[in-house]
């Protein structure tokens, strides 16, 4: 990234002509915040307004002091290349002069780091929703809050920057996040699989294609809103948590007077984003749950439940890289993934330093200590894998991003030349890294 003098003038510059757009164009914006689930539910909130509406969402996941001001101005980070952001700087000008074909309604994702930081963009921003994904009791950045609670207040403090007649959409099956909107003055819309759910799911199942060896095609699931039930296809992903964020724009959706047909339609056509827990063709006929994008304990947990439910021929192996930002709670988080893991896999491969503990976790289980395979990176640990795969195997790979587990990926998919459209980061600013 930038020097930090430089960094600060162009956040502020960049927030400027942001805050000049808005006020130009005014669009209806909603955002989305939460420590699971954010960007997969972005792109969800955008694909049932986009069957209505000229939509712009943020890209990537552009959550943060720099990527919420880009998502607006419709710029892409520029890196480390000063004459880029001089670029994006100029395209807002152009922006702000000139009268531009803008979006109806923005989708953004906000997202903290450290403490102050939703409050802080939540003070510039003019909301029409916020909609809550999923606080876990570890969330992934608690490291540098006083604790998850803390976490998790920054969080649903942006509804701060919601109009007066402004929505929450929360989810219902999170005790936590209920507490905090019913304690609001906002209207609420829930969504979840609890009863009382605005928004409420039930009969998830896995989807199998018709041959002679099925394998998993994605989910099906009901949904149950205003004394009416509709079924819902999700093509390319599995696992319950991957039903919320449909869930969270369903309910978004309503609060908006779309329909639900149509939205239900614009789901079906939907696929999440790369490395959420996607489904990619391996070699040697196996599957790849591709959950590479980024990893928490429950993001981790919720990938070995779905792991858990898969019918198959051969292993289950999983693939764990370090979950990073955990601070204090680092230790016993590796080791309770490697306790789950030992009771769903075959086979573990663990990469990096922090991901060694796993392996404690899993020899508390009886878990065979032959069977567990340690790697210093994730080049190393494809080549590996690619020795031992065989017909039927189903592996999970999952880690923090910096771990770059999509090289796993990447080393034992069946297409590597649909890796640009497949996996997560593979543009310019990650090749090099």
């Amino acid at each position: 990234m930038i020097k930090t003098s430089a960094k600060k003038v162009i956040s502020y510059l960049l927030r400027l002509e942001a805050e000049m757009v808005l006020n130009k164009y005014q669009p209806k914006i909603v955002a989305v915040a939460g420590s699971v689930g954010k960007t997969s539910t972005k792109d969800a909130l955008v694909a049932v307004l986009s069957a209505e509406y000229f939509v712009w969402g943020s890209k990537k996941s552009y959550n943060s002091e720099f990527g919420v001001p880009l998502t607006i101005l419709g710029c892409h980070s520029a890196g480390n290349n000063p004459l880029g952001w001089m670029r994006n700087i100029l395209e807002g000008v152009a922006l702000i002069i000139f009268n531009n074909h803008y979006p109806e309604w923005l989708v953004l994702e906000v997202g903290a780091d450290r403490p102050g930081d939703i409050k802080a963009i939540a003070k510039w921003l003019k909301l029409e929703a916020v909609v809550l994904t999923h606080f876990p009791a570890l969330p992934v950045h608690v490291e540098f809050f006083s604790s998850p609670l803390a976490l998790h207040e920054e969080d649903f403090s942006l509804t701060r920057a919601l109009k007066t007649d402004g929505k929450i959409v929360v989810n219902a099956d999170d005790e936590l996040m209920m507490s905090l909107a019913e304690g609001s003055k906002y209207e609420l819309a829930s969504y979840g699989f609890n009863e009382g759910s605005k928004v409420r799911a039930s009969n998830e199942k896995i989807m199998y294609g018709e041959e002679e060896k099925p394998q998993p095609l994605g989910l099906t699931f009901k949904v149950d809103v205003g004394g009416g039930s509709y079924p819902v296809r999700l093509m390319g992903s599995l696992g319950r948590h991957q039903i919320y964020p449909a869930l969270a724009a369903l309910a978004f959706g309503l609060t908006q007077n779309l329909n639900i047909v149509t939205m239900i339609e614009a789901l079906g056509r939907h696929e999440g984003p790369p490395g959420r827990l996607r489904l990619i063709k391996g070699e040697k006929e196996t599957l790849i749950l591709d959950d590479t994008y980024n990893a928490s304990p429950a993001a981790v947990q919720a990938a070995l439940k779905t792991l858990s439910e898969l019918a198959t021929t051969g292993r289950k192996i999983f693939v764990f890289g370090d979950m990073l930002e955990l601070g204090t709670h680092t230790i016993e988080a590796h080791k309770e993934v490697g306790r789950e893991a030992a009771e769903v896999c075959g086979v573990i491969f663990l990469v990096g330093l922090r991901a060694k503990f796993a392996a404690e976790g899993a020899k508390e289980k009886k878990f065979t200590a032959r069977n567990i395979h340690f790697y210093a990176d994730a080049a190393a640990a494809g080549k590996a894998l690619e020795k031992i795969i065989g017909p039927g195997d189903i592996i999970l790979i999952k880690g923090s991003q910096a771990m770059r587990l999509e090289k796993v990926v990447e080393e034992i998919m069946a297409e590597p030349e649909k890796k640009a459209i497949l996996l997560c980061r593979q543009d310019r600013e990650w090749a090099g890294r």
